[in-house]
């Protein structure tokens, strides 16, 4: 079976000369310089990474007395061009760490912005990407809010994006030019499509479209926001924000979904959803990840190690991969005789994790694409999570999807969807790479 994937400045101001003097022997390093932000040619402080790791303690150390010295006083970072993140982490970041961070792995602010003077002379990335395996194809604009939801029907040469901005765009594959808006008429939680159906989850209602036939289906009985939508064993569950789980049956041609039992156990709402392995995997706000029977409905086990809402869960072989706020990803596998799940492995970012999606790249290898608070999406080859790439956006990513081809997809809340893809192996090393990992 396929991968299934759920959803869910501190400035200072320029001082004058006569309150800071530079000094004559050892030229202190700029602090802005190291985070890609200064604009000021000629700067006073050194632009040179050479120097002792000393310097650099001892210019971020000035540079946050500058910032307290001056309470309330806006300057550089606060425009528009510089802000990007805040300056006092990055002061923290720099007093704290004893090797700064590398220039060539992190984004040229102002490159973002259109900004940047320096061109190929600029020690940080101008690209929205840093790895040698993928590459971005299209960036398609058109959402006014942060993209909930992708959708490719198999076969299809439609893409489907859905948004906060209630619209869902369709999109030509082709030439990447969008063909319809939709106004849903309330904000976009989430999308899934299965064979030639596309479901939207809405406020207090999902919509299906039949993109065959035309035939389209208002979906009544979920409770707030549907934040996550999954078809399995002909099945449509949608997850609700007050934490229960609708289900539909398929049932006649003039009545395609028929209402079943919803299942409760959540105290909060459901954010995400997955299946694999005759089972239906749940994650909520309440910290909590429900595992369901496919048969009887029933929930088997309740899974407890996340300090912070489930984000995103992803089915694959044997094992179940959870996200969290809590900035960690759990990795789930059967450990006891009666099949019951416990984490096997946890792994760690500096930032609370908002998606999870999984593909394999053009030479077999299974690789986890993981997208964080810090705008960054970093994908890791399983299962030994070392890192192959990292993506930049202007704001977090907050779904992220997969198609056959070596395709993938990331929506941000800026309200741009990206295309990327694997980028061809050469055939010897194809030969020389171990087999994949089965999807549940």
């Amino acid at each position: 079976m396929a991968i299934k994937t759920a959803r869910s400045t501190v400035g200072w101001q320029q001082n004058s000369a006569a309150h800071y003097k530079a000094p004559t022997s050892r030229r202190r390093v700029c602090t802005f310089w190291l985070a890609g932000k200064c604009n000021r040619n000629p700067c006073r402080f050194s632009h040179d990474a050479s120097l002792p790791g000393n310097v650099y303690h001892r210019a971020a150390k000035q540079s946050s007395h500058m910032a307290e010295d001056f309470p309330g006083r806006k300057g550089p970072e606060s425009s528009p061009v510089n802000s990007a993140s805040s300056t006092s982490g990055e002061r923290s970041e720099s007093s704290t760490n004893k090797n700064p961070l590398k220039p060539q792995e992190k984004l040229c602010n102002f490159w973002i912005t259109g900004n940047c003077v320096k061109g190929d002379a600029c020690p940080f990335l101008h690209s929205w990407f840093h790895g040698v395996d993928f590459a971005m194809l299209a960036k398609l604009e058109g959402h006014k809010k942060g993209v909930s939801g992708i959708a490719l029907p198999s076969g299809s040469t439609k893409l489907y994006s859905g948004s906060k901005d209630g619209t869902a765009r369709i999109w030509d594959c082709h030439t990447g030019q969008c063909d319809q808006v939709i106004n849903l008429g309330g904000e976009v939680g989430c999308f899934t499509c299965e064979g030639p159906w596309v479901f939207v989850g809405l406020p207090n209602t999902v919509k299906a479209y039949n993109i065959q036939n035309g035939a389209s289906y208002n979906i009544s009985g979920p409770v707030g926001q549907v934040h996550a939508l999954e078809v399995a064993n002909d099945m449509l569950f949608a997850g609700a924000q007050d934490g229960t789980i609708l289900v539909w049956k398929g049932g006649s041609e003039a009545d395609p979904f028929q209402m079943a039992s919803p299942l409760r156990g959540h105290t909060q709402g459901v954010v995400s959803l997955t299946v694999g392995r005759n089972r239906l995997y749940s994650g909520s706000i309440d910290q909590t990840i429900r595992v369901w029977d496919l048969h009887t409905l029933e929930c088997v086990q309740e899974l407890v190690g996340h300090t912070d809402v489930v984000m995103s869960l992803l089915c694959w072989d044997q094992y179940l991969i959870s996200c969290s706020l809590d900035a960690t990803i759990k990795i789930w596998g059967v450990a006891t005789e009666g099949g019951s799940l416990e984490v096997g492995y946890t792994h760690h970012e500096d930032h609370g994790i908002l998606a999870l999606s999984g593909t394999i790249d053009t030479g077999g290898k299974p690789v986890l694409l993981c997208a964080c608070l810090d705008n960054t999406v970093r994908l890791y080859e399983l299962p030994s999570f070392t890192e192959r790439g990292k993506i930049f956006s202007r704001r977090e990513v907050r779904t992220l999807q997969t198609a056959a081809g070596g395709l993938f997809f990331t929506g941000d809340a800026a309200g741009t969807l990206t295309v990327w893809n694997w980028l061809d192996s050469p055939k010897s090393q194809k030969e020389q790479l171990p087999q994949p990992m089965e999807s549940c």
